[in-house]
């Protein structure tokens, strides 16, 4: 299963969680609903250049922007319109866009000219790619390749990669001595226990051959518990299981102090994270690719956790919350 095909959120669990409340802040108001705080008027929120400057190249620039309706990339898409804004585009925010299909389908027509996207989701879904390509560069430089052909250009990505990894809890991950899936072979089998999502469970490309790549057999682990996605991450912190099926920046995994496990043989797919701009847009305004040069290498996984966390966990708005980062990180100013 891919993580980013959906409308619901890795970082919030399928299906979404309940309608919460309305809260006002910051004069945007936002929904809480599935996948944390929304931005529910497409506002932008102003900042002072910083690092990232104003360009006066950019200055009546109409560059819509778009983010699919889950927190990380209500996050996302929030940054990309404060940013450009900032930098002197006249934005329209359509951060909160329903699914990947409804954000892709945006790009392809010409409707969206910029949205954060992942490199993995790219190739497997929307090229319709079988197999995933190792490395992360190389995952890159195949969909920037081919994604060239429908007129759109993928920037240089970012560190962070929100892929399936496998969690435990602090505790008892030093307990057990342990930091990254190749040494679950070397546990006792009674420890060797998961709760996974029931699609992962049965998946060709899923749990069976995890197991599999790290050499483990049914004669090596424990038991297997079938839950909800939403369910794994406290079952996992109140010991259900040993090892929880997660996402690498949900901001639950800080929430609950767990601990993801290093992935040691790059089993799972790459999803980095960057921007996919209109070719032409990004040709007639090569300081964008400048402004996300600047902005992309510090979107790193740990970064995204504490993002995605203070949103889901501490209940703030997506917009604040992006903005806030801009600042802390001098990309911009107040």
């Amino acid at each position: 299963m891919n993580p980013h095909t959906h409308s619901t959120s890795p970082t919030s669990g399928r299906p979404g969680r309940a309608l919460t409340g309305l809260l006002a802040l910051s004069a945007v108001a936002v929904l809480a609903s599935g996948c944390g705080l929304r931005s529910a008027n497409g506002a932008v929120l102003q900042a002072e250049p910083g690092a990232i400057q104003h360009y006066e190249s950019l200055e009546g620039v109409e560059i819509t922007v778009a983010g699919k309706n889950f927190t990380e990339q209500l996050i996302l898409g929030n940054l990309l319109a404060t940013v450009l804004s900032t930098a002197g585009a006249d934005v329209t925010n359509q951060s909160n866009t329903p699914g990947s299909n409804g954000v892709r389908e945006g790009l392809l027509n010409g409707n969206i000219d910029i949205s954060y996207e992942y490199t993995g989701t790219g190739w497997l879904s929307y090229l319709g790619h079988e197999k995933p390509i190792p490395g992360e560069q190389a995952q890159f430089e195949a969909v920037r390749d081919e994604d060239l052909e429908n007129g759109l250009t993928w920037l240089p990505p970012a560190p962070m990669n929100n892929t399936y990894a496998f969690a435990i809890r602090e505790d008892k991950a030093k307990e057990l001595g342990i930091t990254k899936l190749s040494e679950l072979a070397s546990l006792p089998k009674e420890e060797v226990t998961f709760c996974v999502e029931s699609e992962f469970a049965s998946r060709n490309d899923g749990f069976p051959n995890m197991l599999k790549t790290y050499d483990l057999t049914d004669a090596d682990i424990g038991e297997v518990t079938t839950l909800d996605t939403g369910v794994i991450y406290q079952a996992t912190a109140d010991g259900d299981c040993n090892f929880g099926e997660v996402f690498t920046t949900d901001g639950r995994i800080l929430a609950l102090d767990l601990r993801v496990l290093e992935d040691d043989k790059d089993y799972f797919p790459l999803y980095n994270v960057t921007p996919v701009v209109q070719t032409d847009l990004i040709e007639a305004h090569p300081e964008i690719a400048e402004i996300f040069g600047k902005i992309n290498p510090k979107i790193t996984n740990e970064a995204m956790l504490e993002l995605n966390a203070k949103v889901d966990v501490d209940g703030m708005d997506s917009a604040v919350v992006a903005k806030e980062w801009l600042v802390s990180e001098g990309l911009l100013n107040e």
